[in-house]
């Protein structure tokens, strides 16, 4: 939503109607919480915080949080039309624009540490050791930075030192005062993109492959490594949608309000919302290891396992 502020200033007032933002507040508290259970849940067993995918999948977590947290500010600011100062709406977006790339790539990361585990289980200790994924962690958010740093950079030496202490509606396209500034930014996201799906290819090719040839408990482990993949490439997917979605949203602005605002909401809850939701879906309740945990702590210790 805070990508695709595309609205005038004087209609900002009426980007969410009531209903609709109400949902929205519900989403996202419901979506904090599963996120904050999952976390707790994290730091309960030596296995998940020693563990590659689990430390990623940690990392989702809080990209996810942080991400719907920041937006969530920004709805509502944007739905009651309050007024910042600009330096103050740099920080908020700072954060909006590293994290709304994190997941994509960290997810990106996650796929190639199930191609290690399938395609060369050898090596999987080495390459994925804890030291290493903390490296990881550091380049997927140096990458994700990428975007931030070019979109602000041409904003510095764009604006004038006076509009920094301006009053106004907190937005993204705040910071893109010239269309080649938004093909760039658009550009830029696209390439990030691209080599993402690109890798992901790759990874399930090289699965599909050892999926055929593996038998018994291999094909069954090796299948599962499959769907895994096959998720997060739906989820890459809806996160690279959202990247379209103001150029389809602008051309319905010049035809009706109305539909404008509902194809925008739609997109939200859809493209916003959906995909950081998935992955609590897709570690926290496909993994057994941490959905057996996840019952035992969510239930307060009354449902057991022997897991735990």
């Amino acid at each position: 939503m805070a990508d695709n502020n595309s609205l005038p200033v004087g209609e900002s007032l009426q980007v969410q109607l009531p209903d609709q933002i109400v949902t929205v507040q519900i989403l996202v508290i419901i979506f904090l919480c599963i996120n904050l259970l999952l976390i707790i849940t994290f730091f309960t067993k030596e296995c998940f915080y020693t563990t590659t995918r689990y430390i990623l999948f940690a990392v989702t977590l809080l990209s996810d949080s942080f991400l719907l947290l920041m937006s969530n500010i920004l709805v509502i600011f944007t739905q009651f039309y309050i007024t910042i100062q600009v330096w103050v709406c740099i920080i908020i977006c700072v954060v909006v624009l590293v994290y709304v790339t994190v997941t994509p790539v960290t997810l990106t990361a996650m796929t190639l540490e199930r191609y290690v585990a399938i395609c060369m289980p050898l090596r999987h200790g080495e390459l994925c050791s804890t030291r290493n994924t903390i490296h990881c962690i550091l380049i997927i958010h140096g990458l994700s930075s990428v975007p931030c740093i070019v979109i602000l950079s041409t904003f510095f030496v764009s604006a004038s030192l006076s509009f920094y202490k301006q009053y106004q509606l907190c937005s993204v396209e705040l910071f893109l005062l010239y269309i080649w500034q938004q093909h760039l930014r658009s550009a830029i996201y696209q390439f990030q993109f691209l080599i993402m799906c690109i890798i992901l290819v790759f990874c399930y090719v090289k699965i599909m492959k050892v999926a055929k040839a593996a038998s018994g408990e291999d094909k069954k482990s090796t299948k599962k490594g499959l769907r895994t993949v096959v998720l997060h490439g739906f989820q890459l997917l809806l996160c690279l949608i959202q990247l379209w979605c103001p150029f389809i949203e602008a051309p319905l602005l010049q035809i009706s309000f109305s539909l404008f605002n509902n194809v925008r909401y739609g997109n939200y809850i859809m493209f916003f919302l959906a995909p950081r939701c998935l992955s609590p879906l897709i570690y926290g309740l496909r993994d057994e290891v941490f959905f057996n945990a996840l019952k035992y702590y969510a239930s307060f210790g009354l449902y057991k396992t022997n897991i735990i």
